[in-house]
């Protein structure tokens, strides 16, 4: 997203935007054609609904005298419902990266958590990463014989409800210390919805059955047996308030990811650039407290507060009708093509967020079955790459104006930035401007590191990604192999005696030397760019 700060002293006036329709590209690695057709038979978008007006301000071309407009909506306070962060589900990670076998350290809304599996409960339980004891975290210790999470420092070990069953050095004949209050670890609510692991950050006992009144976010295609439904996850070097703004943004992907994704264009338009931006059109509908709804093109979309937002095919009428089709048979394949994008964004600390991602479909279910998950990692991380130091960038720049002039420091004039001028108008209205970290931060970012550091793959993303972290593996036990056998081949050339090895014999080993070098070198670099540190150029694309 582009910010550019505009005057206080440019005469402006305000306009109601209409926010209707946009284009919205899918993922990089589907590389056939995609028609948009009918979702899922729930609706997210009430068509009666009136549409909610979205203020922007533009430059005036004619008066030269400054206007006195109401102040923006963008800018108003609820003074009733007010949105409270700690009392909603937030995601942790996808089960299929967790490792029943160990704990797994997590930060969410500036709590430190540990992750880990109860064999005995068969559940996956969220506790507070920190030892009654002496306080040492208990993400770096074990799962114990019995089940219980270990803490290594000194061995206490804790059951799925946080009691503390087993104290070592507590006599066997002495006072039960190890049923004090004191010795147990606060436990949060959890629960797994859609193959991912959720908690409620609250461990009051008035909480405690807080699922059986209130569930994570439901999303029907997570739920459908017949959408295939890989995931993915990254740790992000900017905050939750950026990430999601910048994944509510179609306008920014012709330019920002130049020559990785390509934007479908309308018939019979001639491009104005090269990267072929154009006007866009968005409507947002029905926001209040929990998020709200928008159309787009080719979509509809929802923003579930605080964390999900997620964009689904829209059924064209068409489509509907059946007048598209030309056969019976192509009328079933058209109407059953759907499509969703799911990103899930949680706020871990200043300058610091986590995404989720997963793209369902419910057609080319076998390329899924063919391919490796951590294939689709590469490119997708390339596209978060391609704009990573951009928002990393902006992100301080709105900081030094201040989160709550947002709309004042950026010039927001068109329709294609509706989606995020109605997320900056839920946040202000309803949930104080910013993510509440309730004291636990001065308010500072983190200072910037280098490039290679700040857009480092390995630690953000492959060693939480079980797939990737597989491959990164193999892949470099495959360098190794590729760099032994070049030695291990020339080796044998040089000892050989004369005449007992032909002259064509020793030129294949030779030449099969140096092609496993070769792939060895090629090999180490494909493991960097892809699995360390890929940087982008923009201004060579």
């Amino acid at each position: 997203m582009e910010s550019l700060k505009a005057s206080s002293n440019v005469p402006s006036v305000y306009i109601r935007t209409t926010v209707s329709k946009t284009q919205f590209r899918k993922p990089m690695f589907l590389n056939f054609h995609f028609n948009p057709s009918p979702s899922s038979s729930f609706s997210l978008v009430d068509k009666n609904q009136s549409k909610f007006k979205v203020f922007t301000s533009i430059s005036s071309p004619v008066s030269t005298e400054p206007t006195n407009p109401p102040e923006p909506e963008l800018e108003t306070r609820s003074q009733g419902e007010k949105f409270d962060w700690y009392a909603q589900w937030y995601p942790l990670m996808p089960v299929c990266d967790l490792d029943k076998r160990a704990p797994h350290a997590k930060k969410v809304m500036g709590l430190d958590v540990v992750v880990w599996w109860d064999r005995n409960e068969s559940a996956w339980k969220v506790f507070d990463d920190t030892c009654p004891h002496r306080l040492a975290p208990l993400s770096e210790g074990r799962i114990d014989q019995w089940g219980r999470l270990q803490c290594v420092y000194h061995g206490w070990c804790f059951n799925g409800s946080g009691d503390c069953k087993f104290i070592p050095q507590a006599p066997p004949d002495g006072p039960p210390v190890h049923t004090f209050k004191k010795a147990c670890v606060a436990a949060y609510p959890s629960t797994v919805q859609h193959d991912i692991v959720w908690f409620w950050p609250n461990t009051d006992p008035q909480y405690k059955d807080i699922l059986v009144e209130r569930k994570p976010p439901y999303i029907p295609q997570l739920d459908d047996p017949s959408y295939t439904k890989l995931m993915g996850n990254r740790d992000i070097p900017y905050g939750y308030e950026v990430l999601i703004e910048n994944l509510m943004d179609p306008a920014h992907v012709p330019y920002a990811h130049t020559g990785i994704m390509k934007t479908p264009q309308p018939k019979n338009r001639v491009k104005a650039d090269r990267e072929g931006g154009r006007p866009l059109e968005l409507m947002v509908k029905r926001l209040d407290i929990n998020g709200f709804n928008a159309n787009q093109e080719w979509s509809l979309s929802k923003f579930i507060a605080p964390c999900v937002f997620y964009a689904y095919t829209n059924p064209s009428p068409n489509q509907t009708n059946g007048s598209a089709s030309s056969s019976g048979t192509e009328k079933k394949m058209s109407v059953q093509r759907k499509f969703a994008l799911i990103f899930i964004c949680i706020p871990v600390s200043p300058g610091s967020s986590r995404l989720i991602w997963t793209f369902p479909r419910n057609f080319g279910i076998w390329i899924d079955k063919v391919v490796p998950r951590w294939m689709f990692h590469v490119g997708q991380n390339l596209i978060l790459d391609s704009d990573l130091y951009l928002l990393h960038v902006e992100e301080r720049k709105i900081m030094d104006a201040g989160p709550i002039n947002w709309q004042k420091a950026c010039f927001v004039p068109t329709k294609s930035d509706a989606l995020v001028v109605g997320f900056r108008k839920w946040l202000n209205k309803y949930a104080g401007g910013q993510v509440d970290w309730r004291g636990r931060y001065s308010g500072a970012l983190p200072q910037t590191p280098p490039k290679e550091q700040l857009m480092d793959r390995y630690r953000s993303h492959v060693l939480n990604c079980r797939s990737c972290s597989v491959a990164y593996k193999g892949l470099n036990v495959l360098e190794v192999v590729l760099q032994i056998v070049p030695i291990a081949l020339i080796g044998i050339v040089a000892v050989a005696k004369q005449g007992a090895m032909s002259a064509a014999a020793r030129t294949t080993m030779v030449s099969m030397a140096v092609i496993c070098y070769a792939s060895s070198r090629w090999l180490a670099h494909f493991i960097y760019k892809n699995f360390h540190f890929h940087d982008y150029n923009h201004a060579f694309r």
